[in-house]
């Protein structure tokens, strides 16, 4: 009789000796403890073999293995759930997701990424320079007269308390090129430049050029329209250009060019003024004078120039009609964007 009230202290000892540290070994306990087939099940059919005077005796002790075992289970079940609670991100992760706004490419980026591919393909590589610059490379070099219109007030600002001023065009950037290169040269020069105008839907203060410079010997006018026309082909999709004469300090003979857009619609009649053409460029043979200002043989080399403003060539890409857009960073503007790469 001893053996069983002794096995069922060994009992009440072994379950507070369990320490299950996962659910998987709480459901064990539970099963060798307190299941059907459990060793308190079995405890408590030995009751009919204890002799009637210590059946209380027995039946407080088997109750209290009992209790040992199913608050032992609830404690560690409550501990476990605790522990998996606090282990759980503080967020539903079933919840629908937040949106995040994602930029977008800038159309004038875009555009000018794409020209500068399009050169790249023919030769021309990209040349930076700084965007304050002396009279000199502004002006001087590239043949404006004194009495230019140019060099007035109302068309150039001038940095305060100094003769530097910001560029009014990347052309600049070109004769840096030519005074610190030896020829040839083929050169793109992309960038922001200034001009104190007044602005308005066509017109800004600040826009951006790119320009390209060819110098080499025997390069011909021909040369420049061949280039302008790969431009045209491959920016536009349009074959057919055509050079009008016009004039440039700079540049002898000069030109206008043009691309012929079409009259399919009213948007063509209204960008064209109803002639189907649309002027894209300036461009014209580089004047030997400027070779010889940047220390250039002109009896030896020759060489062309042209220039596109980079806003005016993404209005007509994007269809908008307000230069304004690019500069005010309106979001309702910018996400028509997101889909360029």
């Amino acid at each position: 009789m001893a053996d069983i009230f002794e096995h069922a202290n060994e009992l009440l000892q072994s379950i507070k000796n369990e320490a299950p540290a996962s659910a998987d070994e709480l459901e064990q306990f539970r099963i060798k403890y307190l299941g059907s087939k459990g060793s308190i099940k079995n405890l408590f059919a030995q009751f009919k073999d204890v002799p009637n005077e210590r059946k209380k005796e027995f039946g407080q002790l088997a109750n209290s293995v009992k209790s040992a075992a199913e608050e032992k289970l609830n404690e560690l079940k409550s501990s476990l759930e605790n522990s998996a609670e606090s282990a759980k991100p503080d967020f539903d992760l079933t919840a629908p997701g937040v949106p995040h706004n994602t930029g977008s490419r800038h159309p004038i980026n875009l555009v000018q990424e794409e020209m500068v591919d399009i050169f790249s393909r023919i030769g021309f590589s990209v040349a930076e320079g700084p965007e304050i610059e002396d009279d000199w490379h502004n002006f001087s070099a590239l043949g404006t007269p004194e009495d230019h219109p140019a060099r007035d007030m109302q068309d150039t600002f001038y940095v305060a308390d100094s003769e530097n001023l910001l560029r009014t065009h990347t052309s600049a950037v070109q004769i840096r090129m030519m005074e610190s290169r030896k020829p040839p040269l083929r050169i793109i020069t992309p960038g922001r430049v200034f001009r104190n105008e007044t602005i308005s839907a066509r017109a800004h203060c600040t826009f951006h050029q790119i320009e390209g410079l060819y110098i080499d010997k025997n390069v011909s006018f021909a040369d420049l329209k061949q280039t302008l026309y790969f431009f045209a082909k491959e920016f536009f999709g349009k074959t057919k250009i055509r050079l009008r004469p016009s004039y440039f300090p700079f540049t002898e003979p000069s030109a206008e060019v043009d691309v012929y857009w079409g009259l399919k619609n009213e948007i063509d009649h209204r960008i064209t003024k109803g002639t189907g053409w649309l002027e894209i460029a300036g461009c014209g043979m580089v004047d030997p004078q400027v070779l010889e200002n940047c220390g250039i043989d002109s009896e030896e080399y020759t060489g062309f120039a042209f220039g596109m403003g980079i806003e005016r060539i993404a209005m007509l890409r994007y269809g908008i009609g307000d230069i304004r857009l690019f500069f005010e960073n309106d979001l309702r503007f910018l996400n028509q964007f997101k889909g360029e790469l």
